[in-house]
């Protein structure tokens, strides 16, 4: 759909909770529309929208379409998230009536045509690479706006603003392989961090999302770049290797390596050094990064080859990693004593698993690692099944929850069994939510984390006050 986003007034966002419609409805907001939303449940971020001005309620009624929407048809942009289901009565009214009616990623789209831009992309580090780019360009004084999939902690919000004008601005968004909605975007500069499979009940098998991510690099502009993690996805390089302004990051590999590193108490410093025939990109030695893990430090490599590409100089942005505090839900330390460690993950596909509990273990080897799990998707359950299983088996004792099913219906046969029968834990065991608090009060754990990218963070806070007790 053609649109010019000067001629809308008004705006309201069904599916306005979910992190990445939050933010479109601020970013409307600061730019001085009437937002509203509808969301089917409340929770801290709607609360948070409310606070902010943009009233939002929770019942699937035409009668609560706001007034202004109903009486000014033209100038009311509808946008809503593909998690609405298709029977939505307002959606579908709205959509009869014949609203701008949106997609999230179409909007998203939209706003990037009129910055140079930089897109995310990844099936694992997009969300935190996007936040530490955007941190890096934010601190180190280029303007900059951001769409982000998560709290960044820099700037406790999903959304950056900056007051400059349009054309002095670098925007960076998230771009998300879910439901192809990153093929609405036209970078300037794209970072892929990651590509595994993922997605499987919109793509059906590996190849067709290969094939989606070889589009979305077909959308950078003639001029633009393209930063891929070496090894990432051999094939599409291959495919792709006619274009010369495809480079690569590595862990000691690739156009820009990341060499030297020491560990720096729960983080490290490492350098990149510039292995390209593109000699206008310096080597940047002792970046101090305050966060552990090894796709920490890769995701990290990433925005700063990106840093490096728009001309940011060395000494500045190594001041600007040294201060990057992270994303809430990834690799989140929720209490951090000598005695007793709480940290929450979003981790919701076997890789990421692997590699956040990897890192929990390397950072506490003496520690009895204890992990509550909560699946995300009864499609991404069944498709990766023995992998969830295989990389749940790095805790010592597993709490198994239900799946949560977001958009989805259940699938016969498909429970969280599927995953625990096969898990090799020295303790494991099956838990309704009602249940979980109860049993880590009486377990008492050492070393505690939370994974999915479910509804678990709503036990963040309780597991918290039992800790502190």
């Amino acid at each position: 759909m053609s649109l010019d986003l000067q001629n809308i007034e008004q705006v309201y966002l069904i599916g306005v909770g979910g992190i990445g419609m939050s933010a479109l409805a601020r970013w409307f907001k600061a730019n001085g529309r009437e937002v509203w939303g509808y969301d089917k449940v409340q929770t801290a971020l709607t609360d948070a929208l409310e606070k902010e001005g943009i009233p939002v309620h929770f019942e699937d009624k035409v009668s609560l379409i706001p007034e202004e929407i109903l009486d000014n048809d033209q100038s009311s942009l509808i946008v809503f998230t593909p998690a609405v289901p298709v029977d939505h009565k307002q959606l579908n009214f709205l959509r009869d009536a014949g609203y701008h009616v949106m997609k999230r990623s179409q909007v998203l789209g939209l706003i990037s045509t009129v910055f140079f831009t930089v897109a995310v992309a990844g099936t694992h580090g997009k969300t935190t690479t996007s936040s530490m780019l955007a941190h890096i360009l934010h601190h180190t004084g280029q303007p900059c706006s951001a769409f982000v999939g998560g709290i960044a902690k820099n700037f406790e919000s999903n959304l950056l603003m900056s007051n400059a004008d349009l054309e002095d601005q670098v925007l960076v968004v998230e771009a998300d392989e879910y439901d192809r909605s990153f093929l609405t975007l036209n970078p300037d500069i794209a970072v892929i961090t990651s590509v595994e499979p993922d997605h499987l009940d919109i793509y059906g098998d590996d190849a067709n999302l290969k094939e989606a991510f070889i589009d979305f690099i077909g959308n950078i502009k003639g001029e633009g770049q393209l930063f891929i993690r070496k090894g990432a996805a051999p094939e599409i390089v291959r495919k792709l290797q006619a274009n010369t302004n495809i480079r690569t990051f590595g862990l000691g590999i690739g156009d820009y390596a990341v060499e030297n590193v020491r560990q720096n108490g729960q983080g490290v410093i490492f350098d990149m050094v510039n292995n390209s025939e593109d000699d206008s990109m310096d080597d940047i030695t002792d970046l101090e990064l305050n966060m552990p893990g090894e796709h920490n430090m890769m995701n990290m490599a990433a925005a700063v080859a990106a840093a490096l590409s728009i001309g940011l100089q060395p000494d500045k942005i190594r001041k600007a990693v040294a201060t990057y505090s992270g994303v809430r839900r990834r690799f989140d330390f929720v209490i951090n004593t000598e005695d007793k460690v709480y940290i929450d993950d979003y981790a919701h596909h076997p890789t990421e698993i692997q590699a956040f509990l990897s890192g929990v273990k390397a950072l506490y080897p003496n520690k009895k690692l204890t992990a509550i799990f909560q699946p995300h998707l009864f499609s991404r359950t069944r498709d990766f099944a023995d992998g969830f299983a295989e990389s749940l088996s790095l805790a010592d004792s597993l709490i198994l929850l239900d799946i949560y099913p977001a958009r989805e219906e259940p699938i016969p046969g498909v429970t969280s069994d599927i995953i625990f029968k096969n898990v090799k834990c020295d303790e494991k065991v099956m838990l309704k939510d009602d249940d979980l608090l109860d049993a880590i009060e009486k377990a008492k754990p050492e070393l505690l984390v939370t994974i999915g990218a479910g509804n678990i963070d709503r036990f963040i806070e309780p597991i918290k006050q039992i800790f502190e007790a």
